[in-house]
């Protein structure tokens, strides 16, 4: 939205991505959406945070939980949820669904359901704008368990050696879909790992969506200017939802609620609400509120794809 202070933007962004997953969670249940959810809820401050410190060229790649990602760097509202609803006018024509969003004119990359997969796409996407001479910048959103994966050794190296414009954003929730990090990795903090490849490193152990970003802010301008090569950012953060669909999973066994309470406490989008007087926050919200109605009305009344579509847009040999 356009006019608004920097604390009312970040706001807006919260409360909306806050609110379009809430609405998915409404309306999951009515067997609608024709894909697997990965929410964002708890987490999406990280994307808002750095991708209020990017310009509209920069570009984003993310992974399955990519909702709060795509929506923070500007993709289109109509057209995720039709893809959620498997309709033509998603997207991604229907075809993709939640785990895959892109929105290439707002400089969001297609999202993979692979773990680490676009890690070495934003290296080398970060690699041609270097050789291009071009002076936007890349940043890689990727999971904790994405850090066990070779090609995120060997991507980081690799942008290291050849010095490109990339700002490496682990949002680390500490889980592998249920399994833990201590039972994972022998490292105490991921940014251990990334300073083997001599990265210049931050760790962010607490929400502070105003922190990520003056930090991320402060990098991605060093990296555009060329006074930096890659940079690496840990977040810690809590999913507060389970690691797949609509629900809570705090009786699952492998986690308690009393873990996510301090990061529910801590929760961003109340912190924002709570800066801004009543009728700035009502109309926020009410502008919010207007959109994802009608991005949900233009899901539902958008046509299915044709069935001809089953072989279009495919890759294959000779």
């Amino acid at each position: 939205m356009n006019a608004l202070t920097f604390e009312q933007k970040l706001f807006w962004s919260l409360y909306r991505i806050r609110r379009v997953e809430e609405e998915i969670v409404r309306v999951y249940p009515q067997d609608k959406i024709q894909s697997p959810v990965h929410l964002s809820i708890g987490q999406e401050a990280i994307s808002v945070a750095v991708c209020e410190a990017l310009q509209p060229d920069d570009i984003v790649f993310g992974s399955y939980r990519c909702h709060a990602l795509y929506l923070a760097k500007g993709g289109d509202l109509n057209a995720m949820i039709a893809e959620l609803y498997g309709k033509a006018t998603g997207c991604a024509k229907g075809k993709a669904g939640s785990m895959h969003l892109i929105d290439a004119p707002h400089g969001v990359m297609g999202a993979s359901a692979v773990v680490a997969t676009t890690i070495p796409q934003a290296v080398g996407y970060a690699y041609a704008l270097k050789v291009q001479g071009r002076r936007a910048v890349v940043v890689s959103f990727f999971g904790d368990g994405a850090v066990e994966e070779g090609v995120f050794h060997e991507s980081l190296n690799f942008a290291a050696l050849k010095h490109v414009p990339i700002l490496f954003v682990c949002e680390n929730n500490e889980l592998a879909i249920h399994s833990r990090i201590e039972a994972r990795q022998s490292w105490k903090n991921i940014c251990e790992v990334a300073r083997l490849y001599r990265l210049p490193t931050e760790r962010f152990e607490e929400m502070d969506v105003f922190r990520i970003h003056a930090r991320a802010r402060e990098a991605i301008d060093e990296i555009r200017a060329g006074r930096s090569g890659p940079v690496f950012f840990e977040c810690l953060c809590c999913r507060w939802k389970e690691h797949v669909g609509p629900g809570d999973d705090f009786t699952a066994g492998y986690r308690s609620r009393a873990e996510a309470e301090p990061w529910i406490a801590a929760d961003q989008v109340q912190r924002l609400r709570n800066m801004l007087d009543a009728e700035t926050r009502r109309r926020l919200e009410s502008a919010v509120e207007d959109e994802i109605r009608a991005a949900f009305a233009f899901a539902e009344r958008s046509p299915f794809p044709d069935a001809a579509e089953l072989c279009t847009d495919l890759f294959k040999g000779a």
